[in-house]
């Protein structure tokens, strides 16, 4: 089953949820997350708001909600859930690294790396805060710190290959011999054998 269908069939699955149970806060969550791959951002943020409303301590409607802020520019909006999930757990590394990656978008450096550092202080090998600290030094346009940070988010295992190659995070760097390398690896590993 494709992604695009996949995320049709969670949507369809989650709505016959509600309509069974509307006060299921992890199935406004859940289709949110849903509508969010999407790209169908308004969507999303209403389901988001949903499960908040049915549940104020619900930490990753604020972080999913955040997201989606993020995704349509609403740095604001998306640093304040971040703040909101933060708050309600302050052990929560995605929240830190989130937050941390819209600092970065933000072009706030220095709250960025704070932020990603206490992610990876939660976990230190929490692939996403180290693929976030790689993008951090990209947009410093320091090269060889982003490819040690990406390489050592590769070694533990993230595995986004389409995000590595298109996001702008790393068009900083992307002419630099050590981020053409590990490119050239990916596409090697992409490689079917015969």
């Amino acid at each position: 089953m494709s992604k695009k269908w996949k995320y049709e069939s969670d949507i369809a699955k989650y709505t016959r949820v509600i309509e069974l149970n509307p006060s299921s806060s992890g199935a406004y969550n859940n289709r949110g997350i849903a509508h969010l791959k999407k790209g169908r951002f308004d969507l999303a943020i209403t389901d988001f708001n949903k499960a908040i409303e049915i549940n104020p301590a619900f930490e990753a409607g604020y972080i999913n909600r955040g997201n989606a802020h993020q995704e349509i520019g609403h740095y604001d909006l998306a640093i304040a859930d971040f703040n909101t999930a933060i708050e309600l757990n302050p052990k929560n590394g995605m929240a830190y690294n989130n937050r941390g990656f819209t600092y970065i978008l933000m072009g706030k450096y220095e709250q960025a790396e704070k932020d990603i550092n206490k992610a990876l202080e939660i976990n230190k090998n929490n692939i996403y805060a180290l693929n976030s600290m790689a993008e951090l030094h990209a947009a410093k346009q320091d090269s060889e710190e982003a490819c040690r940070w990406l390489t050592k988010a590769l070694e533990k295992g993230y595995n986004n290959w389409h995000y590595i190659r298109v996001s702008h995070t790393y068009d900083n760097i992307r002419d630099s011999e050590c981020f053409r390398n590990i490119i050239l690896k990916v596409a090697h590993k992409e490689r079917p054998t015969e």
